[in-house]
């Protein structure tokens, strides 16, 4: 039923499949507990739950959130076993979601941005590819994976947009400044010819064997140049994104274009880019105030 459910998610409901594999890590926890107290997956009750959930904080020593996202994947699949008539009712169906506190994510100085994009060797093949990874990841705010996902096609340097698939395989379009532009350009004149070698490809960032990059590979890449610029934040991928949105909101960008260059289904998610600039403003209040 795990693999049924699973598929449904990947298939019916056009899910990516970094939310699939989340789901099934959670719904697997459960499946684990089950068997340490003997019980079918059919025959789970509410007091089956609460003992999970205390299970996940003590053993597991899941935060808070992660118990949240964990209670959320099994809620789905215990409805989708509804919905397969395997169960009459949801054992989660008067459970209420533990509570999380929002973290706001870290976000990057202007200036370290530029740092980190300019740590970049623009003398090699690697180092050429790098820097128009580092300059589009923060110039579209795009995810990871996007990124990685992208095709040459993809990218229309004269129109000054580029294309990507975001998550439920909704595509959206996003305009591109000239720095980002230029980046890729001089990757793809210079340096992706070398790194493509013999291979048939039209996927833009390739490794060094000619294929797509991965998503660990992505990551390695944007670490390694985090260091070389002495950032000592914690800096993921996702805060090139989050930067993104929140140097456009400062330099007064409306809400709205916000949302549809990252692909939020609601403007609700990215409200929490306005909580990061009122945060920052108290921060300025407090230590430049004579009075803060």
């Amino acid at each position: 039923m795990l693999e049924k459910f699973l598929n449904y998610l990947l298939i019916e409901k056009g899910s990516s499949q970094n939310t699939v594999t989340s789901y099934e890590t959670d719904i697997k926890k459960l499946i684990k507990f089950l068997k340490l107290i003997n019980r079918q997956i059919e025959q789970t009750n509410p007091k089956n739950i609460d003992e999970f959930l205390k299970y996940l904080a003590e053993k597991e020593k899941l935060s808070q959130t992660s118990i949240a996202r964990c209670v959320s994947s099994v809620r789905g699949f215990y409805k989708f076993l509804i919905s397969e008539e395997i169960i009459p009712v949801s054992p989660l169906e008067n459970l209420r979601t533990p509570k999380t506190i929002k973290r706001l994510p870290d976000v990057l100085e202007i200036e370290e941005v530029k740092k980190i994009i300019e740590s970049a060797d623009s003398l090699t093949p690697i180092g050429i590819r790098d820097r128009a990874m580092l300059e589009l990841i923060y110039a579209a705010g795009l995810r990871i994976s996007e990124m990685l996902s992208l095709k040459i096609s993809d990218i229309m340097l004269q129109d000054e947009y580029l294309r990507c698939i975001g998550k439920g395989n909704k595509e959206r379009s996003v305009p591109i400044g000239k720095s980002a532009r230029e980046a890729v350009n001089i990757y793809l004149s210079k340096s992706r010819s070398m790194l493509k070698k013999s291979k048939d490809t039209e996927v833009l960032f390739l490794n060094l064997r000619g294929n797509k990059l991965s998503r660990m590979g992505g990551w390695k890449i944007i670490q390694k140049y985090v260091r070389k610029a002495g950032i000592i934040k914690h800096v993921t991928p996702h805060t090139f994104r989050h930067s993104f949105a929140t140097h456009l909101l400062e330099g007064g960008c409306d809400l709205r274009a916000i949302q549809e260059m990252l692909g939020h289904a609601s403007i609700v998610t990215t409200e929490i880019y306005t909580h990061i600039d009122s945060a920052r403003l108290k921060e300025a209040i407090r230590v430049f105030h004579p009075r803060g």
